[in-house]
């Protein structure tokens, strides 16, 4: 869905920018009347007449940019509206938020989203951000993402694999470009207890699964959700912990189960790439509304 929406969006900028560009190499050959009539006394109405005329024109050119402007802005929108009511939201987001014990708090126009919730005396975090819809590149190849040997042996990397391999099985002999798959988000988990510190998780949802990157303990909770520069530069200074491939294989599958108690499913992992997905419609569509009454102020 998203990667369908970028190529929409971006295929009919190009001719506009090209437009754009034309108009703007055309303002710049004009000459600028100031420098040619600062010096020029009073007593000669005929020139000031001209200056005026010429400061007029300029400012007619420079309104009919104003409303080209204007006028591509409502193009935008009206686009991503038709997109909007031609796409259903996703049963995975209703189902999460109906039957998740996690409370959602997305605030308008900020690109974090967080999910918390209580388990016993320990609340639970998990934040996502739509940036990560910005950085991606559907036409780059994500070798770098591939399982190392270290991660192959993991219980999960193993499934993963599996899973990857049926996958590629089962899509031989259908055609390509039939849409893209779940765009990689990353998650930070945080697990808090009154007075015992926290619990940090790193991790990446990919095609319906949690995969755990990292996992730290922190005797301050702020450090876990890293909110300011201070807490990220002292976090840094922290040991980390073994690296969660490295750790044995029982270990990390208690871990997972740990975290599963706590809601990190794969009902999560689902409902998180499709929120991003909405949310960025929705707050690029709010940009474009910005921005076009900005103009027309």
């Amino acid at each position: 869905m998203m990667s369908l929406r970028s190529v929409a969006r971006s295929a009919p900028r190009t001719v506009a920018r090209l437009g754009s560009t034309a108009a703007r190499q055309t303002r710049v050959a004009q000459p600028s009347s100031l420098s040619r009539t600062a010096w020029v006394p009073l007593r000669t109405p005929q020139l000031a007449a001209a200056a005026f005329s010429s400061s007029s024109r300029r400012q007619a050119k420079n309104n009919e940019v104003d409303q080209e402007l204007l006028a591509k802005l409502e193009s935008e929108l009206q686009f991503e509206s038709e997109l909007k009511h031609s796409e259903q939201l996703p049963a995975s987001i209703k189902d999460f938020l109906e039957n998740s014990p996690f409370e959602l708090k997305d605030e308008p126009g900020k690109q974090d989203v967080f999910l918390t919730r209580k388990f016993g005396n320990e609340t639970v975090t998990v934040s996502f951000s739509i940036s990560d819809l910005s950085n991606y590149d559907p036409d780059m190849s994500y070798d770098d993402n591939a399982l190392s040997d270290e991660e192959m042996e993991t219980p999960e990397g193993r499934r993963l694999a599996e899973a990857e391999a049926e996958e590629s099985l089962e899509g031989e002999g259908e055609g390509e470009g039939e849409g893209e798959g779940p765009v990689p988000c990353r998650l930070n988990i945080v697990v808090e207890k009154p007075g015992k510190g926290a619990l940090n998780v790193e991790a990446t949802v990919q095609d319906g699964a949690v995969l755990v990157e990292n996992f730290y303990y922190y005797n301050d909770p702020k450090l876990a959700h890293s909110s300011s520069p201070d807490d990220v530069h002292a976090a840094e200074d922290i040991y980390p912990g073994a690296a969660f491939s490295s750790l044995d294989e029982d270990l990390q599958l208690v871990i997972e189960r740990y975290l599963e108690e706590r809601g990190i499913t794969q009902a999560l992992a689902v409902f998180v790439p499709d929120y991003m997905d909405v949310k960025e419609q929705r707050e690029y569509s709010t940009w474009l509304k910005n921005v076009k009454d900005f103009v027309a102020a």
